[in-house]
């Protein structure tokens, strides 16, 4: 069976990493954004990345990642996959291969929770060097209260727009018409009120020396746990400078590994602590969490969209997409069923 990828580049890049251009492969499953693979050359393994582009999500995923990675091992920061050699023509990225398992849902605790603060105060120890500097801003990131508004806005209304075509598309519509909507317009309403109460802008900015380095998508499922019980972290194709409340955010949000609340209220304050106002940052961050909470309801829904189906596709090839929909839109309904969403 031939590789999907480019052979001749990615001997290139083996060699370029000091390894022996001859290799086998074997694609690694669950990947949802790129095709990945473990490459073997010689005695070692390194692993290979595949990244997916689209004309409707033009983001560099291979950019940001690998500048991400490289920014944290030029500082000592071994918590990522070394960047080995990347080929920005052919979207191909070289990594130390991380040997460990995932975590499941449930599983995470204390000690984990305390692991993956230290790595994000870790990274920020050095957000003034040059190489801080030359890192990216965060896909997706946001300034302002009225930013984090309409970047979930901006979803919203690509979701309502959707071309509908198959009775699951129906299904889809009705739901972000009776039920993701009517909790947005719910959610807009409760953070202008927090907004006025704290005697804010929406338009306010948040100021450059209270912005943050942020592994962006950062949570338990992209991370592995090795033998010694630390953790690694992988996918930093998102990375880059963004508002630390949102961080904050999308950490405990994602669905995938849950994080347990009873360890948000710490990991918040504890995130916030060098800012120059962390009690008016804490505030922030409570207004915006029913905003992320719907928001990751619309992220759930991507595969719905072109992009995302197509993205799907390139990454998990020979899965059923029709069954794929179907869990996304029943994930997106369990996750509209929290009651933060309408404090």
């Amino acid at each position: 069976m031939r590789p999907d990828f480019p052979e001749h580049a990615v001997g290139r890049l083996l060699r370029e990493a000091g390894m022996s251009a001859d290799f086998t492969w074997d694609r690694i499953s669950g990947g949802a954004n790129n095709r990945v693979f473990r490459i073997r050359s010689g005695r070692e393994s390194v692993l290979l990345k595949v990244y997916f582009r689209h004309p409707d999500d033009p983001r560099d995923r291979l950019g940001a990642e690998y500048a991400f990675c490289k920014f944290a091992w030029e500082n000592g920061l071994h918590w990522t996959p070394q960047p080995l050699a990347a080929d920005f023509d052919e979207r191909l990225g070289l990594y130390e291969f991380i040997e460990g398992r995932g975590l499941t849902s449930g599983s995470v605790n204390r000690e984990q929770v305390a692991q993956a603060l230290e790595f994000y105060v870790q990274l920020n120890l050095h957000r003034a060097s040059d190489s801080a500097r030359d890192l990216p801003v965060g896909s997706e990131a946001c300034f302002s209260m009225r930013a984090h508004l309409a970047c979930v806005e901006r979803r919203l209304e690509r979701l309502l727009d959707m071309q509908v075509l198959t009775d699951l598309d129906r299904e889809l519509a009705l739901f972000v018409r009776t039920d993701l909507s009517p909790a947005w317009e719910r959610v807009r309403a409760f953070v202008g009120r927090g907004v006025e109460e704290m005697g804010l802008s929406l338009d306010e900015e948040v100021a450059k020396e209270d912005r943050r380095i942020s592994p962006s998508d950062f949570g338990f499922h992209n991370a592995l746990l090795q033998g010694d019980c630390r953790l690694r972290f992988i996918d930093f194709e998102y990375a880059g400078w963004d508002d630390p409340a949102k961080t904050i955010s999308d950490f405990f949000c994602q669905p995938a590994v849950p994080v347990p609340v009873e360890y948000r209220d710490d990991f918040s304050r504890r995130v916030l602590a060098d800012l120059s106002a962390p009690d008016l940052h804490y505030r922030r961050t409570k207004i915006l969490r029913p905003v992320y909470v719907l928001k990751w309801c619309t992220i759930l829904l991507n595969d719905f969209l072109p992009a995302g189906d197509e993205r799907r596709r390139f990454s998990a090839a020979g899965e059923d997409p029709s069954q794929r929909k179907t869990a996304q839109l029943q994930k997106a309904r369990q996750a509209l069923n929290i009651e933060e969403l309408t404090p």
